[in-house]
């Protein structure tokens, strides 16, 4: 083993000094001096060495010396608990689905987490595995990872579709949800009517059969969203759970863009009656003031003075 170890060495020190002549490689220098066994063996050795000194392929050693067994497995739980919620929050990022579907993971992420940070136990192992895990290195993977999930759950708002402890959908979301399929499936049934009506994109029977469930789901949003105003609850401004604005901004798109659909709003009759009464009031003012001054120039009377200059008048006009 020793001779093979300095062939090695000697190989590679006879490329990096260039002692090989140009014409020559170093597989045939070797094969010249050993025969296609032991040659065989020294390229499995030199490729070993450099892969670590191990023979096989290139793979973590099965005993860390610096990590135990029970860190070795916390490790592992939050590895596997991570790698369940990225996939799932990849898979609900169109149309979002993040709330409603990775909550159970992220409470298993945060609990792993938790594990870790808290150092499970009250042995001084324990403590290792929170140094090493989270403090050992520069980069700090784990605590970048939680970092990144605590982040994104936060920016989500999912706080405000779950219920206080964060074990399921809070009542609201499920009806609101509920709604929004409702919506989707009477979008669906009153599309399935002849090619020719939907080339045309005649969409009169989706907005004339579907404006309750989209009125009563736009109302429904309304009214979460005062409630969350009210609560202030969402960390990040006003904001519902993305799942929710997402729902609400599909249906909106859907009914107006695509659809071309229209709903009265409710207060649009009273700002309506509103404007017109105000826009009128100059009308009413100025027909009033000139009603009020032809009254008063009907009951105008003459003076005294005016009286008898005039009766003067006319008796000098009879006596002449």
């Amino acid at each position: 083993l020793l001779l093979r170890l300095l062939l090695v060495v000697l190989l590679w020190s006879g490329l990096a000094l260039g002692t090989f002549s140009v014409g020559s490689s170093p597989h045939r220098v070797l094969h010249d001096l050993l025969s296609e066994e032991q040659l065989l063996e020294v390229e499995d050795l030199s490729l070993a060495l450099l892969q670590g000194g191990r023979m096989g392929p290139l793979s973590l050693p099965p005993d860390l010396p610096d990590l135990d067994p029970e860190c070795r497995e916390l490790l592992l739980d939050f590895a596997n608990s991570s790698a369940e919620l990225t996939g799932c929050l990849v898979r609900g990022a169109r149309p979002v689905r993040l709330c409603q579907t990775c909550y159970p993971l992220f409470q298993q992420v945060a609990n792993k987490m938790d594990n870790i940070s808290r150092a499970v136990g009250n042995s001084s192992e324990s403590h290792s595995c929170a140094r090493s895990l989270l403090m050992a290195d520069r980069m700090q993977i784990v605590v970048i990872l939680s970092e990144f999930f605590n982040s994104t759950w936060q920016k989500a708002n999912c706080a405000n579709c779950l219920t206080n402890k964060s074990e399921e959908l809070s009542n609201s979301t499920v009806y609101f949800l509920n709604q929004f399929n409702h919506t989707l499936t009477c979008f669906e049934n009153n599309l399935q009517g002849s090619t020719h009506s939907l080339q045309l994109r005649n969409y009169s029977e989706v907005c004339k059969n579907c404006r309750e469930a989209y009125t009563t789901l736009s109302s429904l949003y309304s009214e979460m969203q005062k409630i969350n105003e009210r609560e202030s609850k969402a960390e990040f401004g006003t904001h519902l759970c993305i799942d929710v604005e997402d729902a609400m901004n599909i249906t909106r798109k859907l009914w107006s863009r695509t659809f071309n659909c229209s709903v009265l709003c409710r207060d649009t009759v009273p700002v309506i009656a509103v404007s017109v009464f105000i826009l009128f009031l100059p009308v009413v003012f100025y027909l009033s003031s000139f009603l009020h001054s032809e009254q008063k120039k009907r009951k105008l009377i003459l003076p005294k003075r005016l009286k008898s200059s005039t009766s003067f008048a006319n008796i000098q006009e009879n006596s002449n």
